[in-house]
């Protein structure tokens, strides 16, 4: 079914959104704001409708396609082609980029709307979808890193867009500067892969790993890719730029760090699973920084009272529980919590949004409420949105996680499946918080809100949708379908532990099915009891226990990094500053200088302009030299 062309058409899907970006800069200015709106769209809408052709017609991309254009690097046995690769995992990928990104692209038509900046807001917006392409379609590791430190530039320019308000700057530089310190873990990996393997292409690293006898290289290189993938997932301990980040628009706060980038370290992992399952001590400190990380966000999200940081949180701690599923060896369980959760949580932070929107730029949930009679649809999308996350059947969430927690009962025992668990339960209990006031009861502000434009109400209803088919993807029958994700991950993910569902006996499955829900409902019921009326939100709200006071404060991470590691790297600066530049390289150029100075003073009195002093230094050095030759 793949043509002779299909290749030239990965091509394509990655042209729109550079075209968009490119003439939106050129013509930008002419077409105004509309125009520049549906420029953007059209360029993410078009490049999702050539992934989904390429992505059916090609059987699900099992057979995977290469488009080779030139040869990039060459340095003695290493070659290493500008070329990109489409599979199912990729082309999973490209499908979520592409297809949340444009729906995203359409809400911020709304929400944008009457920016003066509107147009560098959509060209940064379809530069960034145009590097998490790249990032994804890929065939080697090099050329991801290209697009990784693009959506690492992208995400710095739109976090700070607004960069007149000195904290948005400074939230910026903060996610720019923790991500680079992920990245390189991410380099350093690379180039041990490339001096090991002789290349950095997957087709040529691969096939060798079976055959690689040195466990400890591969757990090293294992090592340095999940660093990588630390900084760009935020998980611990580089997860504290993720809250801040929400700096940006809510749109951006959606699209990266919901729905694409974060989810980058996923990829890459998923990637390299070949790699990770001859590893085994790389996946276990993979599966336990995740769990970690996933329980850690989730306690810092029941005390958050910004509607975004809410969400933010809840991203780090969802992304903690796809990393666990992955080191208990369950990629596949991992890569599909990736897919439902980009459609529900792109629609809790468009949501979010909305509401900001619909409030003129509150995002405080204790000074909202009541806003169910006054914004319905973005009541119930976020309701959707809501269960989804939670795992309540049958919207989507509950079949990854159910998949999640089954695979870490499977792989790793009882106790793992506990702390899973544990975390599933309290994202239950802070959504179902941020839910209830936020959309609840009796309004706490004055500010009279209003229902969003029809462009994000479109956005939000298609993710809806989107927020309950999904997750059918992941029931047995449909596992298995050709087009199901057992069939779209076999071949990049066969060594995987766990690619299909697990093998657990039927019985085994529905007890702790049921064991899950009856615990999520009754934090949904206890969630509803604290905080479903005004009246005990205040008085909960200014009565906190100590541990609850630091969980509220982010366990003073911030803190703690800024006196260990900030104020270190700062005496050390001032150190280094003091002797090594002033003391050594001052003194040292400033010796040469002197030098030159005091050699031209004593040069200067031998050039006296006098013949006769020239003639007899002539007649000396002459004399020397003869004196030289006769004695040898």
């Amino acid at each position: 079914m793949v043509g002779p062309d299909m290749e030239n058409l990965l091509l394509v899907i990655l042209l729109f959104p550079l075209l968009g970006a490119g003439l939106n800069l050129l013509i930008g200015n002419k077409v105004g704001e509309k125009g520049i709106g549906w420029i953007a769209n059209a360029a993410t809408g078009l490049s999702f409708l050539t992934a989904l052709y390429v992505f059916f017609v090609s059987g699900g991309c099992q057979t995977g396609l290469t488009l080779s254009l030139i040869e990039w690097f060459h340095f003695g046995k290493v070659s290493i082609p500008f070329s990109f690769y489409l599979d199912g995992l990729s082309g999973l990928f490209v499908l979520i980029i592409t297809g949340i990104g444009s729906l995203i692209h359409l809400f911020s038509m709304g929400y944008m709307h009457g920016d003066k900046e509107i147009k560098r807001y959509f060209i940064y917006l379809n530069l960034f979808i145009l590097f998490m392409l790249i990032l994804v379609m890929a065939s080697n590791y090099l050329l991801m890193f290209v697009g990784w430190e693009g959506v690492g530039l992208c995400s710095y320019l739109l976090i700070g867009f607004w960069y007149q308000n000195t904290s948005y700057s400074e939230a910026a530089n903060k996610a720019f500067i923790m991500n680079r310190i992920g990245d390189l873990g991410f380099l350093l990996g690379a180039m041990l892969m490339a001096y090991h393997f002789g290349s950095l292409s997957f087709a040529d690293v691969f096939p060798q790993l079976s055959q690689f006898s040195d466990t400890g290289v591969l757990t090293t290189i294992g090592i340095l890719f999940f660093i990588g993938a630390m900084g760009k997932s935020a998980q611990l301990p580089l997860f504290t730029w993720l809250p801040d980040a929400m700096a940006g628009p809510t749109p951006v706060s959606a699209l990266i760090h919901a729905a694409t980038m974060v989810t980058a370290g996923i990829y890459l992992l998923a990637r390299t699973s070949a790699l990770y399952v001859l590893a085994p001590l790389a996946l276990d400190l993979v599966l336990y920084t995740g769990l970690a990380t996933a329980l850690l966000a989730a306690v810092i999200a029941v005390y958050q009272n910004d509607i975004k940081k809410v969400l933010a949180y809840s991203t780090v701690s969802q992304l903690g529980l796809m990393f666990a599923a992955v080191g208990a060896g369950g990629f596949g369980a991992g890569v599909f919590h990736v897919l439902t959760h980009a459609a529900f949580k792109a629609l809790l932070f468009l949501g979010a949004g909305s509401v900001i929107h619909g409030l003129h730029g509150e995002q405080d949930i204790l000074k909202m409420g009541g806003l169910k009679k006054s914004m319905p649809v973005t009541y119930l999308t976020f309701l959707i949105a809501t269960l989804a996350i939670s795992g309540i059947p049958p919207f989507a969430g509950f079949f990854s996680k159910d998949l999640i927690l089954v695979t870490l009962y499977e792989a790793k025992g009882p106790l793992f499946f506990g702390i899973a668990l544990l975390i599933s339960l309290l994202t239950a209990f802070y959504m179902f918080r941020l839910f209830f006031l936020t959309f609840h009861g009796s309004s706490r502000n004055d500010k009279e809100a209003h229902e969003s434009p029809a462009s994000m109400k479109t956005a939000l209803i298609a993710l809806a949708v989107l927020s309950v088919v999904l997750g059918f993807l992941g029931l047995p029958h449909i596992f298995a379908h050709p087009l199901g994700l057992s069939n779209l991950l076999e071949e990049q993910l066969k060594t995987a532990m766990v690619i299909s569902a697990p093998h657990l006996s039927a019985t085994t499955e529905i007890v702790l099915m049921v064991i899950t829900l009856t615990a999520v409902v009754i934090m949904i019921a206890l969630s509803k009891r604290k905080y479903g009326s005004v009246q005990s939100l205040m008085a909960e709200e200014t009565k906190l226990t100590t541990l609850e006071k630091w969980a509220s404060h982010k366990f003073y991470l911030d803190e703690i990094y800024d006196k260990m590691v900030t104020k270190n790297m700062d005496r050390l600066a001032q150190f280094t500053q003091l002797w090594a530049d002033e003391l050594i390289f001052h003194n040292i150029s400033s010796l040469s200088g002197r030098s030159v100075r005091e050699l031209g003073l004593v040069m200067r009195k031998i050039q006296n302009g006098n013949v006769g002093s020239y003639f007899t230094a002539m007649v000396l050095a002459m004399s020397l030299i003869l004196i030289y030759f006769i004695f040898q």
